[in-house]
């Protein structure tokens, strides 16, 4: 696909890995809508910072666990460009947990994080799939994580969610096409304020040390490391669909942080 003077949809953008991927999105041409849930500061600064590389972005307010403001941020979308090329389902939340802890998810609990992780993602795909299928091409990336994978995560409702993402990835993928490419992107442990207030600064540090030492690239990832794989599945990968791709220095292969205990 090519970006420049495209549109893409990028939820959960006003900070961390949803901010970096709209910005390497703008650094091709590409234009770009920012989301937030709360963080209308940041997200404002980020729609300067895309809007600085010369495109054009737009700031929408909306919790993608709720259908109509899912429908809402695409159709504002359609609106002011008359169409979206690619979405990328960023959005998601947590909470931090203990596995071997039973009593400490509620059902709450696993209702809130599905319907951020699961639900959202699936009616943002509902809301742009028209309009990628009117225009014959559309590329949609969903933010999921390795804990859908190993079953390592930040608590078990967590990534229970990313392992439905996962399967709802295959699905769609060979609902959608040939019009649309479907694909996820499992991070490791990334780097950022949010995983950083979860375990707080002492346990974040010694997690970060020990993945640097101890992964086969031994490496910790940053958003920009993860934001080049997405932009990638959005510019290149014409032939892949259904694809999970792991992106996480090698995480996966055997080190396992105990970030949850």
């Amino acid at each position: 696909m090519n970006l420049d003077g495209a549109v893409t949809i990028v939820t959960g953008s006003a900070t961390g890995l949803g901010a970096a991927i709209a910005k390497q999105l703008a650094k091709k041409g590409c234009n770009v809508v920012i989301n937030y849930t709360r963080s209308q500061k940041e997200a404002e600064e980020t729609v300067r910072e895309c809007e600085v590389l010369g495109v054009e972005a737009l700031l929408c307010q909306g919790d993608v666990s709720k259908d109509e403001d899912c429908r809402s941020i695409v159709q504002q979308t359609i609106d002011k460009w008359g169409k979206v090329d690619a979405l990328v389902n960023n959005a998601g939340t947590t909470k931090f947990a203990a596995a071997h802890d039973l009593e400490a998810l509620s059902a709450e609990d696993f209702q809130q994080i599905y319907g951020v992780n699961v639900i959202g993602p699936y009616q943002m795909i509902r809301a742009v799939t028209p309009h990628m299928k009117e225009a014959g091409e559309g590329a949609i990336v969903n933010i999921s994580s390795i804990a859908g994978v190993t079953g390592l995560g930040s608590s078990v409702a967590y990534s229970a969610s990313k392992g439905a993402l996962n399967t709802m990835t295959i699905t769609l993928a060979r609902a959608l096409g040939p019009e649309i490419r479907i694909n996820a992107i499992c991070p490791g442990l990334i780097q950022s304020r949010w995983l950083q207030g979860g375990l707080g600064e002492e346990r974040y540090q010694a997690t970060i040390k020990n993945i640097e030492a101890s992964t086969p690239l031994q490496a910790a990832s940053t958003p920009d490391d993860i934001a080049e794989s997405a932009v990638w599945m959005i510019e290149g990968a014409r032939h892949v669909t259904g694809e999970t791709l792991l992106v996480d220095a090698g995480l996966h292969l055997g080190f396992a942080p105990l970030v949850a205990r």
